[in-house]
């Protein structure tokens, strides 16, 4: 059986199956926007030493194909291989994601009434059996309680040592229709929020008595090997006999790393997720296959609470998971969630929120209305689709000053460390930055002779931040279409409610970059509407902290319920106005320059 052995060192059987496939099963993965099929080009591999099969160099340049390089995805052993591989691999951030936690406790310090966890601690003291009260453990127990609740014959066996044990006295996790557990007393009752995005995965650990958030853990999604965005992994899990089990496999197996770096994973008791429709249907197993053609219907989109044991995560296999509701195919608990951190859907004031995510969610509305649509954005401002693209990590560009009199620029990277990628605002600093000294026209595009930074490779324009970190063209077009579909978007919101800009009292800016945003260049490259910058705020990751505000509250819960229930969502995919709205905002900043402010 031939042999990969690759420049860090490892060495992998190679089977029958390609050396993409080869690398994921044994935990490398490599970007793979399209699935798989060779089109994007961007799993490329250096073949160092040994032969191989490959069905396709289309997406190869002449210089590549003399170098060795290969699609992996394409590419089988003939011989025993030696690969370099790229430094860009997808792998565990070693940074953690930010939610505004101090901002959750204080809201329950402030709405004390509302601070109600759907797992409670119970102490009980029973009466000893005897020959004059002779009732079953369990008679008396939820005589006791007050009411008969649900309970597993092991935990039972379990509760009924215990009593006896403890001279009657015990105390346990229990849930509006369950036992969940013996407490110890000096243990606790901890509770997850899990926040499965189409990049990225968050883990919040809460302890659920004090209503704090204890620790936090983030990596990108391992399903971007089997596509960058939902429509490319939904296709993976119909066109793949294995498909939907492969990608629910890749997310389990992300989550319990994950939970490996938290303490007292065997203690959490509930469960919250939240994600889009797509992920959340992958989570459980369930085909997503219906959510990408028209009527583009989902299996469920207010789920049943079930347990951890229906799935393949390291928790407490009694521990309920409650799944937050989405609103259509493409708009998600991910957004119900964000809209109920924000609290726009008790405000009398318009709001606005933005999800700038992989999809580019936008809820308008206040407590009157609440209108939505999901927009194609696409992965870039997260980090994926781009060359150098990276989260907002420690070595990612952050913002980014070019000065045209000297033909120099100044970068900021998190951190303070060599940088090693972009992140999305420094993809908007980038953009303006250019725009403004005419490194680049209004189209996007890239002026020769305008920069000594300006290179050809490979047949295409980018601009050098150093050897390693550079944007080319097709990023740059990438970047345009994702902030013109973003604005055009909130231009047909507005105009199905005969409202204008002016109108917008708020605007929420949700998403992974939002901290390091300049709210004046997005809108000076037409990304967010001309609005006075205090209107303004960032959410962070509002998703995660939604579903933390689920995890503390019952009634909050209920609420998600009802934000959902009461969204009007609207399909641009069949809207005019959106598609001419989105042409118009493919330049920068727009057809109709008059919309926006440049700033200076």
């Amino acid at each position: 059986m031939p042999k990969i052995r690759t420049n860090r060192g490892e060495v992998f059987d190679a089977h029958n199956e390609s050396i993409l496939q080869v690398l994921r099963k044994n935990g490398i993965y490599l970007p793979a926007s399209c699935g798989g099929k060779g089109v994007c080009g961007r799993c490329k591999i250096k073949i160092k030493e040994g032969t191989v099969r490959t069905e396709s160099i289309d997406n190869l340049s002449e210089k590549e194909k003399e170098e060795g390089f290969v699609l992996a995805c394409l590419t089988y052993c003939e011989s025993d291989l030696y690969v370099d591989l790229p430094e860009k691999l997808i792998t565990v951030e070693d940074r953690i994601s930010k939610i505004k936690a101090e901002y959750i406790e204080k809201f329950f310090k402030d709405n004390p009434e509302l601070y109600d966890p759907p797992v409670k601690r119970v102490s009980l003291s029973l009466y000893p059996p005897s020959l004059e009260d002779s009732r079953a453990d369990f008679e008396s127990l939820f005589h006791i309680l007050g009411k008969r609740l649900n309970v597993s014959p092991l935990l039972a066996g379990e509760i009924s040592r215990s009593l006896r044990d403890a001279n009657w006295r015990i105390q346990l996790a229990v849930s509006e229709s369950d036992i969940l557990h013996v407490l110890q007393s000096d243990e606790r009752i901890y509770g997850i929020a899990i926040d499965i995005g189409t990049t990225t995965v968050v883990l919040c650990l809460v302890d659920m008595e004090e209503g704090k958030v204890k620790n936090l853990a983030s990596c990108y999604n391992s399903q971007i090997s089997y596509g960058d965005d939902v429509i490319t992994r939904i296709i993976f899990s119909v066109e793949n006999p294995d498909g939907l089990h492969i990608l629910r496999n890749s997310i389990m197996n992300d989550l319990n790393a994950l939970l490996e770096t938290l303490e007292k994973k065997g203690k959490i008791l509930f469960g919250v997720i939240s994600g889009n429709t797509t992920m959340c249907h992958i989570f459980w197993g369930l085909n997503p296959e219906h959510i990408r053609v028209e009527p583009y219907v989902p299996i469920f989109s207010r789920y049943p609470i079930w347990k951890a044991h229906e799935t393949l995560l390291n928790i407490k296999n009694s521990a309920p998971l409650y799944t937050l509701p989405s609103v259509a195919g493409f708009v998600g608990g991910d957004i119900v969630a964000g809209v109920l951190f924000s609290g726009m859907y008790e405000s009398e004031e318009v709001c606005l929120f933005i999800d700038i995510g992989t999809n580019g969610e936008i809820v308008l509305g206040n407590r009157e209305f609440l209108l939505t649509a999901s927009t194609s954005a696409g992965p870039c401002f997260e980090g994926s689709g781009i060359s150098c693209g990276m989260r907002a990590t420690e070595g990612a560009v952050e913002s980014f000053q070019y000065f045209k009199d000297t033909d120099s620029f100044k970068v900021k990277v998190i951190g303070n460390r060599n940088c090693r990628g972009i992140c999305g605002s420094g993809m908007i600093d980038i953009l303006y930055e250019l725009y403004k000294s005419e490194v680049i026209d209004k189209r996007g595009r890239f002026v020769p002779d305008s920069s000594s930074h300006l290179s050809r490779v490979n047949d295409e324009w980018r601009f050098l931040i150093n050897e390693t970190c550079y944007i080319t063209q097709s990023d740059l077009d990438n970047i345009i279409r994702a902030k013109a579909a973003i604005y055009a978007g909130v231009e047909t919101l507005l105009r199905e409610v005969g409202m204008d800009k002016k109108d917008i009292q708020k605007v929420y800016i949700a998403g992974g970059f939002g901290e390091f945003l300049d709210v004046k260049k997005a809108i000076s490259i037409g990304m967010i509407p001309n609005l006075p910058v205090e209107k303004y705020s960032f959410l962070g990751n509002s998703s995660l902290a939604g579903a933390v505000m689920c995890l503390l509250s019952n009634e909050l819960r209920e609420k998600a319920e009802e934000i959902a229930k009461g969204m009007t969502y609207i399909d641009l995919s069949s809207s005019k106005f959106f598609m001419d709205e989105y042409v118009a905002s493919l330049f920068i900043p727009h057809t109709d320059e008059s919309k926006f402010i440049r700033f200076e």
